[in-house]
């Protein structure tokens, strides 16, 4: 019986963000699972829609036997702290230094692909590096990444395969965790690593560009599939996550084959789809012209405007908790246009949901809501002094039922659903994106009753709320993210990648 090793390290770092991913962040379970092991980690992402559930469910297939160690994923945010990172792979080699001594045939290890620790630029490199060395060069080293993983030549030649997601919104976690599996199966039956063909594109693709429901990227990914199918390869294309400041953040395709011919010939087909600049370039609305256009559109159509507060999107570095579109909403009165239609959410901030929460439902209460945060451009819009109404309080643990990590409970802690001139107002507890609508209903928000919903995400929410949307607009509201990566202020990336397609 093949034996495999399995652990987890999931994090995708915004260098230009406010806050350090420290060993506390891996432990709270706020947006990612709380760091687990042993037999709990296997046992509790069995049938989930995340990579390593996937594979789980593969390798019951094949008949594997399964040695679990460590999962430690969290919120994107700035850098993994040296004493994190540390901590986590230490755990992993440790458990995997018994492992071997048991008999191991094989590791698989459930990557995000962008993570940059403060003292090691490629994270996953590093840890990929310290595995290698433990097991030898004969030994199966498969990973899975996440779509926007910044892939490096170290991770390329450390692993003998690397997979990635096909989707954003990422509803097909679990499949590329099978798809590594189905990876690990041809590397154990050919007995050797399998012909590699790589392309790097010069420039960097903005976050909201990428979605594979938008075009280019919907028919770039869609051709995947044929391409492997004429060429017997494995195709895989991360464009990225564009705002680590390293050497190698960046796009990267690359094809695995059973000759070197076949893989180069996948590889170069997806190229030639893919690199074309021009076509991954977008404009943005500024908070204000998105919320006079959102108003406009809301009283035309009976479902939801969708608004994108990207530039504050907890899934990219952000904190969830700058006040920019809340700004627009109160000044261009969508409160008093549409009365408790109009949501805004997560807003991340613990001690006003503490202060709501103690009040207790009915209470009107005076608040200062959000934060100021640095960003690349300055700091952010002001926090708001308001008078509010509690309309609900929540534990803000929910089961996520959408697309995306279908099956999860979220802990989102002390959670509330504030009324500010009309606006509703979900201010939770616990760092999240919004991209399931049980985030709101946690705290007695009705997704499809709202007329105009202003999400803290860049594209994740596509997934479960472009459903009941009837348009989508993303806003350039004062963020830690930069939609445009050519805003940021680079010092270590390659001088051969531009900053803009």
């Amino acid at each position: 019986m093949t034996k495999v090793f399995i652990a987890g390290f999931q994090h995708e770092t915004n260098t230009f963000a406010p806050s350090l991913a420290d060993w506390a962040a891996f432990n709270r379970g706020d947006a990612f699972p709380a760091y687990v092991c042993g037999q709990a980690m296997q046992a509790q992402f069995t049938g989930v829609n995340i990579p390593v559930g996937g594979f789980i469910d593969a390798a019951k297939r094949h008949g594997w036997q399964l040695w679990p160690s460590v999962w430690a994923g969290a919120s994107p945010s700035s850098f993994v702290t040296r004493e994190a990172f540390e901590r986590i792979a230490g755990d992993i080699l440790q458990d995997l230094q018994e492992a071997m001594t048991q008999g191991v045939d094989a590791v698989y290890l459930d990557l995000h692909g962008a993570a940059v620790a403060e003292h090691a630029d490629d994270a996953e490199g590093e840890l990929l590096a310290r595995v290698r060395a433990l097991v030898g060069e004969q030994m199966p080293v498969v990973a899975s990444l996440d779509l926007h993983a910044n892939v490096t030549r170290r991770m390329l030649a450390m692993a003998d395969a690397l997979v990635a997601y096909r989707t954003y919104p990422h509803i097909d976690m679990a499949e590329t965790g099978e798809r590594a599996a189905a990876l690990l199966q041809r590397r154990l039956q050919r007995g050797e690593r399998e012909p590699l063909a790589v392309h790097r594109l010069p420039y960097l693709i903005s976050l909201n560009a990428q979605s594979t429901w938008l075009q280019p990227a919907k028919d770039i990914y869609a051709a995947m599939a044929d391409i492997d199918r004429d060429t017997r390869s494995v195709l895989s294309f991360c464009m990225g996550f564009p705002a680590a400041d390293f050497e190698e953040c960046g796009p990267v395709l690359w094809a695995y084959g059973d000759e070197p011919f076949k893989a180069q010939t996948a590889a170069d087909a997806l190229n030639a789809l893919a690199s074309p600049a021009a076509q991954w370039r977008m404009d943005f609305l500024s908070s204000r012209d998105a919320v006079t256009q959102a108003l406009a559109l809301a009283a035309q159509h009976a479902r939801p405007v969708l608004i994108a507060d990207t530039q504050d999107n907890p899934g990219a570095g952000g904190d969830g908790n700058t006040t920019g579109m809340l700004h627009a909403l109160l000044e261009q009165g969508a409160g008093q246009c549409f009365p408790n239609a109009v949501a805004l959410g997560l807003l991340y901030h613990p001690e006003v949901a503490a202060k709501a929460a103690a009040a207790g439902v009915g209470a009107d209460i005076e608040v200062t809501i959000g934060v100021s945060v640095p960003t690349y451009a300055g700091m952010s819009d002001a926090p708001l002094a308001v008078r509010a109404k509690v309309l609900a309080v929540s534990d803000g643990q929910c089961v996520l039922k959408g697309p995306m990590m279908r099956g999860m409970t979220s802990q989102l802690g002390v959670s509330v659903c504030l009324a500010v001139q009309g606006v509703l107002v979900a201010v939770v507890s616990g760092k999240a994106q919004l991209f399931d609508r049980e985030m709101l209903r946690t705290v007695g928000i009705t997704p499809e009753a709202m007329k105009l919903i202003v999400l803290k995400s860049s594209n994740h929410f596509r997934a479960d709320f472009a459903p009941i949307a009837s348009q989508v607009l993303v806003a350039k509201a004062s963020g830690p993210m930069a939609a445009d990566p050519a805003d940021l202020p680079w010092r270590k990336l390659s001088p051969q990648t531009r900053t803009r397609a």
